[in-house]
């Protein structure tokens, strides 16, 4: 806005000039205000779609696309915040946002005093005597620091025998290795946890001083990676231990050795989360890697499953409902995917007026809002509730939909979705009869969302052993913040026990039984 004259001019024609200036440049500053939230609204909209339909067919451009989108929200907010910033103190009080959420009480605080005047500004007495305080917190970050651990060992020479006595140097996790088990707890998670690819952590710690090649970190990762294969394995067997399983798979560019091209090679995840119904099983969740797609992996997967599998209409799932146990009854069930019949229609939607479509959208809306009631409940009081008040609303679905389907074109989109609900029918109701079965398979779809952003930021697994390694890895951290514990700290820990621990006590280690051992003594405690 343009600064006003100072003197300001005595004359009335001058002052109106200058009041319609400033009349007309606030006016453009408030449309174009409106402008702005206007597309904030957009944007937000558009976001909610995207999310809501990103794990359909085009996940992956989904994506990039909610990526611009949250890119330009965030250059809007900050421009916004700059002209609040610019704004005059009365300006600010107008501000209606929400009050800001307290700053979080675990973190350690610093205290900064700041001394007031000795003498009173006032009367010009020293004559002071502290009142009171006013404190205000701030949220502040201090960069992550290297630090060069010396593992001293005094020698004590036995002045009986002559005997040299030293105690036992702690196993590292890299053998002959320079990274401690912090620093390569650190590169585990940073990789495939916060999605940053080796060549980046390289030049982030090239920053600090510290030289680390990329394929320095790749050689951690694997000697890692074959320090905790039995705890990898433990969490495998206990997730395939269970009788109810969520499963998915999601695709990962493979470098093809000798041809610089990638290949398209897959991972599956298993989830067990019986939380939902009360049970105290710890959650956990395994990775398996594949060279490609085809039903024998999954059918070798869950050889030795026997239960119920929520998963999507993949074709190779099929002959895992064909197998049978030794009374003549399916070994393995299927319960399908409410979410994916409901993305069907969300997808009609999203390209214009489909009444049908929003009548089924509303429809199962209901059905989620009863689960949302019931969640945390134990199976019998989830059966009971579905039983009085879902089961009704899915039949009357059932039947409304039949009603429609025979009204609309047979090669018309919203017939197609219609019939992909209806030919999967047994499978989508399984729930209302089973108070242990989950509505949905989001489950394994929050599993995969880890795969799916570190997929377009590696950009792909060096070989069919990198994808091996990766889900190896991935199966450790996922679990870990599925039992609620911070990846890196329990990584950190076990990385520094696991190569003296006994074998057969291996499940001590494992996210739900895990207890933080005391840190090593420093040199001078040793001593």
């Amino acid at each position: 806005m343009v600064a006003l004259p100072d003197p300001l001019p005595s004359e009335p024609d001058a002052l109106r000039a200058i009041i319609a200036t400033q009349a007309a440049e606030l006016a453009a500053k408030e449309a174009e205000l409106r402008s702005e939230r206007t597309l904030v609204e957009k944007l937000k909209a558009q976001l909610l779609l995207l999310r809501r339909a990103r794990f359909g067919a085009s996940s992956e451009k989904i994506d990039r696309t909610i990526e611009q989108l949250e890119l330009a929200l965030e250059d809007i907010e900050a421009a916004a915040a700059q002209e609040t910033g610019q704004a005059q103190p009365a300006a600010r009080q107008a501000d209606r946002r929400p009050a800001r959420l307290p700053l979080p009480d675990h973190l350690p605080r610093e205290d900064v005093v700041h001394a007031a005047r000795c003498v009173c500004p006032l009367c010009g007495s020293d004559r002071l005597r502290k009142s009171g305080e006013t404190v205000t917190e701030v949220l502040d970050y201090v960069p992550a620091s290297f630090r060069v651990v010396r593992h001293i060992q005094p020698h004590h020479r036995c002045m009986t025998c002559d005997a040299v006595v030293a105690a036992s140097m702690p196993s590292l996790p890299i053998e002959r290795g320079k990274p401690g088990p912090g620093l390569v707890a650190h590169v585990l998670v940073a990789k495939f946890c916060d999605h940053l690819p080796l060549y980046r952590q390289s030049e982030i710690y090239a920053r600090e001083g510290v030289e680390i090649a990329r394929s320095t970190m790749a050689d951690w990762m694997g000697r890692a990676a074959w320090l905790m294969e039995p705890l990898v394995a433990a969490v495998r067997a206990h997730v395939f231990a269970g009788m109810r399983l969520h499963g998915d798979d999601t695709p990962v560019p493979v470098l093809e050795p000798g041809r610089g091209q990638t290949k398209q090679g897959r991972l599956w995840t298993y989830v067990r989360d019986e939380r939902p119904w009360q049970s105290l099983t710890p959650p956990a969740v395994c990775y398996l890697y594949s060279r490609d797609r085809k039903a024998m992996h999954p059918q070798a997967h869950l050889k030795g499953f026997s239960g119920v599998l929520h998963a999507d209409a993949y074709a190779g799932f099929k002959d895992l409902y064909r197998t049978r146990a030794p009374d003549g009854r399916s070994a393995i069930v299927e319960a399908a995917c409410w979410a994916h019949a409901r993305r069907k229609f969300f997808e009609l939607t999203v390209s214009g007026a489909a009444p049908i479509a929003e009548e089924v959208l509303r429809r199962i809306g209901e059905f989620y809002d009863i689960e949302a009631s019931i969640r945390g409940s134990p199976p019998e009081a989830r059966h009971q509730v579905r039983q009085e008040q879902a089961r009704p609303k899915v039949e009357a679905l059932r039947q409304w939909l039949e009603r429609e389907l025979a009204r609309l074109p047979g090669k018309s989109t919203t017939a197609q979705a219609i019939r992909y609900a209806l030919s999967r029918w047994t499978a989508l109701c399984r729930y209302l009869d089973d108070g242990t079965l989950e509505i949905d398979n989001k489950a394994a779809e929050r599993s995969i969302r880890p795969v799916a952003l570190g997929r377009k930021n590696w950009l792909f697994a060096g070989s069919d052993a990198g994808g091996e390694r990766a889900a190896a890895i991935l199966s450790l951290i996922e679990t870990a913040k599925l039992n609620g514990l911070d990846p890196e700290a329990w990584l950190r820990d076990v990385l520094a026990r696991i190569a003296d621990h006994p074998i057969n006590r291996v499940s001590d280690l494992l996210p739900w039984n895990w207890t933080p051992h005391a840190e090593h003594p420093t040199p001078s405690e040793a001593a």
